[in-house]
């Protein structure tokens, strides 16, 4: 910084402001520590600073270790945010079917060196968490028995999208509509299944059985296939794109069309469902905004807000909106119906 300054022609207490982007700097004094900066090759060395001012500019996310998309569209989302914020990222995978993973997690990532944490995806484990931690913490999602005084919960309820996606089916005239659900030890799946329940009690009509998948193409097309041999099923509700892509090629392959002889719906988005054949009626999430949401309510914690009741500090909805496309249309006339079921039976 000695040499900085001098090449600069500032004072060092000058370079430090630049270097921690504080104000009170002039606009021609910046450039001129930025460009002394650029010539030496100096970069900030966060190790010295966190020692001098005790924060490490650095915040830690819990995350699955998956590659599915809605996870890793809010991981990227988060990581955006925080670099524009002046923070850094460190992720800690955890793996599913392991209570302790989560703390595990954040005890690494204490180790490390952060000033909040992030839980990205919480899953239900069967109990109540009990994590400990001397940072801020919040989580993308239920989080049932965290500490009051340590979280503030940044809530992600899809029942209110999962029910407009539903009523829009059967507001073409479907009497009932089929879900095809994710893993019900997902908080996010429990309530995109509720949204869909919801939508059906709403009109006096009993929901048909779901059925429950994993996420993955795969088992959309295991359970499309189950689907596409009943012919009462006309709409169908999944809880995610991909399981809606293997729906879709499992009622190509038994000669159902859709959306003629079946309408689909599904979640997420994703940069392929505009291109399917045909474009994928959905529900869009945005992940840019609510991981800018969330990382501001966090760093308002990291200053020393108050904390108040997680289910009610700072809480606030992903924005979701649905996004109608080709693959919903009004259910097959009542004579292709029993055409249908003919075929069936022979």
């Amino acid at each position: 910084m000695h040499d900085v300054a001098r090449l600069a022609g500032v004072s060092q207490k000058t370079v430090s402001r630049v270097v921690n982007d504080e104000r009170y700097v002039s606009a021609g004094a910046r450039e001129k520590v930025l460009a002394a900066a650029r010539e030496l090759g100096y970069r900030p060395n966060s190790a010295a600073r966190a020692l001098i001012t005790g924060r490490f500019q650095r915040i830690g996310v819990v995350s699955l270790g998956t590659a599915l998309y809605g996870p890793t569209a809010l991981l990227v989302a988060l990581e955006r945010a925080t670099r524009a914020a002046g923070f850094s990222l460190i992720v800690a995978n955890t793996a599913e079917g392991d209570p302790d993973s989560i703390q595990g997690g954040v005890d690494w990532l204490l180790e490390q060196g952060v000033d909040g944490v992030v839980l990205s995806e919480p899953i239900d484990e069967g109990q109540h968490l009990r994590l400990s931690s001397d940072v801020p913490v919040i989580s993308f999602g239920r989080a049932p028995g965290l500490p009051d005084s340590q979280v503030v919960l940044a809530r992600e309820s899809a029942v209110a999208s999962s029910r407009e996606a539903t009523e829009h089916l059967l507001d073409l005239g479907h009497r009932r509509v089929w879900h095809l659900a994710g893993p019900q030890r997902w908080w996010t799946s429990r309530e995109r299944l509720e949204g869909w329940r919801q939508a059906h009690l709403a009109r006096d009509a009993e929901p048909p059985p779901y059925l429950e998948g994993d996420w993955t193409p795969a088992s959309g097309h295991r359970l499309g296939r189950r689907l596409a041999a009943d012919p009462e099923v006309t709409a169908v509700f999944s809880a995610n794109d991909d399981m809606a892509i293997g729906l879709v090629r499992a009622l190509a392959e038994t000669g159902r069309a859709v959306p003629g002889d079946v309408s689909v719906v599904g979640f997420d988005d994703i940069p392929s469902a505009a291109y399917l054949n045909p474009p994928l009626t959905t529900v869009r999430q945005d992940f840019e905004s609510h991981a800018i949401r969330g990382l501001d309510l966090l760093l308002q914690h990291m200053e020393g807000a108050p904390t108040g009741a997680p289910e009610t500090s700072g809480a606030f909805q992903l924005e979701r909106r649905l996004i109608v496309r080709a693959s919903t249309a009004r259910p097959p006339s009542p004579s292709a119906t029993k055409r249908l079921e003919r075929t069936h039976r022979e």
